[in-house]
């Protein structure tokens, strides 16, 4: 399922995002439950025509699937060495199964079958090491004749383009001024597809690389990518929405976002072959950075003393193995539970797409892909962007780092907007961040830019909550921190001492007053650079009573705002300033003038790049 997420309000309409589920357990409050696995599926078919030019041009990698849909159809994962599987998929044609697809770099074969006794009899196989049912319903008749998403009509552009506050707490304002990414790197939103004719959404996306991996195998048709909810097309506007005057802007909005659709139309829910699929086609696309704001259904936990969540954890675990080994790093939300992943004990939400049933669980259960090795795990920063969300799953060594995750506007089909909660949200700003850091260093492994996120990372401090345990530097609630995003585009790495100077400390700025805020600059030599990069954040409600300028140690005064941009409110953003001729160390500062009556704010912070 994707994580659900709080706040649908959109622009001029109401966006539902999930629907409560009533056999469900209660969710934390303002947290909807998953949709029920018996929603209706989409019920408009794809012509014959169309599903027999479709089926020659899909990337499936085994054979496509003959067989006739039939009421009790499941799915299972048959696991066997890595390599050729043709053994292995007679076998299954032997024993009452049909092969809907297969992965032979990974040695999964999925498999559908109406027989009850067919995952044991396999199991008995020479050459198989597992099998697993993926579901605990039927396969849908959808997945031999899918219909294709409908393509939504789409609204006027919005005539503005705010700079949010979710921006602002991970600093990727400021570095637009020195990066947006690059055209190069390729994101996946492996998600419920994504509205490609979004107009903030267009101008980055590739749809070369798109794909619909519902029902576990690719389907390549024009549109099969597109969203058969909301989520996917909102995480892709926070990853990459176009820096264009219009609506919103996405934390790299120059890089290129895929659609790989993983959500079965109707139930909306991510099942392992879904996954395992979209995984596997993101490694072979090359796509630099994924983002996965989702578990893998129907098990919000996976448990390896379980025969069929066994081979659950091996399939999808095999097929980010395999991403990340072709250069793929994946970013996963770690839930919206408000539980410690780092000490589980019950699991009342599975399975999802039946009867959910209360079961003890260990730290061996995962939630998968967040909590596979190799995965960037995500937690949610509140409003203020240094607390925990209240719904956001936490966890000792489980969570990497966090990121903003309530109130995020983004966008959604039809050319709208909406803002939205969740861990879902959370994910794709460091998705962002991560697309960032492949843009600024090419060669960069998944490895090293998973470390960098976390090295680069504003370190949070526990709150007054007894559940956060750890240091500043690494806790349950936030990991390594907060992401930055100035830091990702200042050459990759975490500037070296003296480079990079900040100060967090508010100045207020009264009606015709003028306020200084000092910066030391130590263990810098010689002389400023001629592009000194002053980061200002000032709150204030009318700018244009405004002269802001930057104080040399010797006292020259370089004005960088001059009482322009009349009630604009705020000042966020990064100066460039030509300051060959000042010695670097020493003591810089930032001085406000007021000139007028009414209107007053603080200098929120601001920062100096040498």
């Amino acid at each position: 399922m994707r994580l659900p997420a709080t706040a649908a309000t959109a622009l001029g309409a109401v966006v539902a995002l999930a629907a409560p589920v009533g056999a469900a357990p209660a969710a934390p409050a303002g947290i909807p439950e998953p949709r029920s696995a018996s929603a209706a599926p989409l019920t408009t078919a794809a012509s014959a025509a169309s599903a027999a030019a479709a089926a020659t041009r899909r990337a499936a990698t085994g054979p496509t699937a003959s067989a006739a849909w039939a009421a009790g159809t499941r799915a299972y994962l048959v696991i066997a060495a890595p390599g050729d599987t043709t053994a292995v998929r007679t076998a299954v044609t032997n024993n009452g199964g049909t092969v809907f697809s297969s992965f032979d770099a990974i040695g999964v074969v999925v498999a559908h079958s109406t027989s009850a006794t067919f995952a044991a009899t396999m199991r008995a196989v020479s050459g198989v090491q597992q099998v697993g049912a993926t579901r605990t319903s039927d396969v849908p008749a959808d997945a031999y004749n899918p219909a294709l998403p409908t393509n939504p009509s789409q609204s006027a552009a919005p005539s503005t383009e705010p700079v949010r506050s979710d921006m602002t707490q991970i600093k990727a304002d400021q570095a637009w001024a020195v990066s947006t990414g690059s055209p190069t790197v390729k994101v996946g939103i492996l998600d419920t597809g994504v509205d490609d004719q979004h107009q903030d959404l267009a101008p980055n996306f590739n749809a070369a690389d798109s794909v619909s991996c519902a029902y576990g195998k690719a389907d390549t048709r024009t549109g099969a990518w597109r969203d058969v909810d909301s989520h996917g097309t909102h995480v892709a506007g926070t990853v990459a929405a176009a820096k264009n005057g219009k609506g919103a802007i996405g934390v790299a909005p120059s890089v290129k976002i895929s659609s790989v659709r993983i959500a079965e139309p109707g139930s909306t829910l991510f099942f392992a072959e879904n996954t395992i699929c979209g995984l596997v086609w993101s490694g072979d696309h090359g796509f630099k950075v994924t983002n996965n704001s989702y578990y893998t259904d129907p098990w919000q936990f996976n448990c390896p003393n379980n025969l069929d969540q066994a081979a659950i954890l091996e399939g999808v675990g095999r097929a980010q193995k395999y991403a990340e080994g072709k250069g793929s790093l994946q970013v996963a939300a770690a839930g919206n539970s408000n539980v410690d992943l780092a000490n589980k004990t019950t699991d009342t939400s599975s399975p999802n797409d039946s009867t959910p049933v209360s079961r003890t669980i260990t730290n061996d259960c995962l939630d998968i892909p967040a909590e596979l090795p190799g995965v960037v795990t995500v937690a949610a920063n509140g409003t203020n962007g240094s607390s925990k969300a209240s719904f956001s799953n936490f966890g000792r060594n489980v969570i990497e780092v966090s990121a903003p995750g309530e109130s995020v506007y983004s966008t959604v089909p039809g050319g709208k907007y909406s803002s939205l909660s969740g861990t879902s949200m959370a994910s794709p700003h460091v998705a962002g961040v991560a697309a960032l850091l492949a843009s600024a260093n090419p060669g960069a492994t998944p490895a090293d830019i998973r470390t960098k996120l976390g090295v680069q990372a504003t370190d949070l401090a526990c709150p007054s909550d007894s559940r956060c345990t750890g240091t500043t530097a690494n806790n349950s609630f936030f990991g390594e921190g907060r992401v930055d995003a100035l830091k990702a585009v200042g050459g990759g790495t975490t500037p070296p001492p003296g480079a990079y100077f900040e100060s967090l400390t508010d100045v207020a700025i009264a009606d015709n007053a003028t306020v200084e805020s000092p910066i030391t600059v130590s263990g810098v030599t010689g002389n400023a650079p001629a592009t000194l990069k002053v980061g200002v954040d000032i709150k204030h409600t009318y700018i244009g009573d405004l002269k802001v300028d930057l104080v040399a140690p010797d006292g020259t005064v370089y004005t960088v705002h001059n009482r322009t941009g009349s009630g604009t409110d705020n000042i966020v953003q990064t100066f460039t300033v030509n300051a060959s001729a000042e010695v670097a160390g020493g003591v810089w500062k930032l001085r406000v003038n007021d000139n007028a009556n009414q209107d007053t704010g603080k200098i929120d912070a601001w920062n100096l790049t040498f």
